[in-house]
């Protein structure tokens, strides 16, 4: 019930409507601005902000690099039967948010978490800037829907750590619904013995800066990594990306980024990079960067579609490809 909820509200943009509307959904966490409206705690997970579980839990300073001023501290101790939902929401002109987030999942426990971050309408030039560490502990599991909805004035930075202990996996999957006027996200996904990851990254720059810079350590053996980029230039566009694989043991690992320019004025660079520190390991790359088929084009407009309808069309297949 709870991911059918959160695709109704925060995937449609027309119904991002009010905090009124919002807090009758099940949210784990919920903050407006720079004040926290809602946390949800019991006996299997324990939710506190961040400066709080600074001052109360010592050992969470080797996680966080200063005492955090806002954010939020997840502790996951035992398997629970629902998604965790984290709302992170700007809805004030000229608000700044510098959070500073840690999530812990211990031994054996799965989960998945669904982040929303957004500004609630346009012309606020909201700052958002989101530092964090997700740390999975052995033979834990954690299934990680990464989602923003921004505006065109407001200036973004995601910066997020996970560190994947024995045996743990992680499925990460990040979607941009509208572009900020800047972006920096960054993910680095640090593997021990046997862990897995499956990383995916969606994202489309319209009128927008955008650099995505993603790594991926294979550091235990028999560890694996995949890496997926899909990229989309829109009108008045930049988008910059850097993804990285190393493999330190044996280990496998994939990367693929594929690019999409829909407008004259827009551009992606793409830089991918491998590195085998391992005679054992494998680590292989495909990248590719285009632009919409004019076949593909035409065949849609005998069909009745007008031209902006089937670049729509052509850019959502894109983006769901083989993700």
């Amino acid at each position: 019930m709870v991911m059918k909820n959160a695709k109704s509200v925060y995937l449609d943009k027309k119904k991002i409507k009010s905090f009124e509307e919002i807090k009758q959904k099940e949210i784990s966490f919920f903050q407006r601005d720079n004040q926290i409206e809602k946390i949800l705690s019991n006996k299997d997970i324990l939710i506190l902000p961040s400066s709080l579980a600074w001052q109360k839990y010592s050992w969470t300073k080797k996680f966080f690099e200063k005492k955090p001023k806002e954010g939020y501290f997840i502790w996951l101790k035992k398997q629970i039967n629902f998604p965790l939902f984290i709302c992170l929401g700007i809805y004030s002109p000229q608000k700044k948010q510098n959070l500073n987030n840690l999530l812990v999942i211990e031994k054996n426990v799965k989960v998945k978490v669904i982040t929303n971050c957004y500004s609630q309408k346009s012309n606020l030039k909201a700052s958002h800037q989101a530092k964090g560490k997700i740390i999975l502990k052995e033979k834990s599991q954690l299934n990680y829907h990464h989602f923003h909805y921004w505006h065109s004035g407001d200036k973004v930075s995601s910066d997020y750590k996970f560190i994947l202990k024995n045996n743990s996996s992680l499925s990460y999957s990040y979607k941009n619904f509208s572009s900020p006027k800047e972006l920096l996200l960054k993910n680095l996904v640090y593997l021990e013995k046997d862990a897995s990851t499956d990383l995916k990254i969606t994202t489309q720059a319209e009128k927008s800066e955008m650099k995505i810079i993603d790594s991926i350590i294979l550091a235990g053996e028999n560890s694996q990594g995949i890496l997926k980029l899909r990229l989309v230039g829109k009108k008045d566009s930049q988008i910059e990306n850097q993804s990285e694989i190393t493999a330190k043991k044996q280990s496998k690992g994939h990367l693929d980024c594929q690019g999409l320019l829909v407008e004259k004025r827009s551009e992606i660079s793409t830089t991918p990079k491998l590195v085998c520190q391992s005679k054992e390991a494998q680590l292989t790359h495909e990248a590719s960067i285009g632009k919409v088929s004019e076949e593909e084009l035409n065949y849609l407009r005998q069909r009745g579609f007008k031209e902006s309808e089937a670049i729509n069309l052509i850019v959502n297949g894109f983006l769901q490809n083989d993700l």
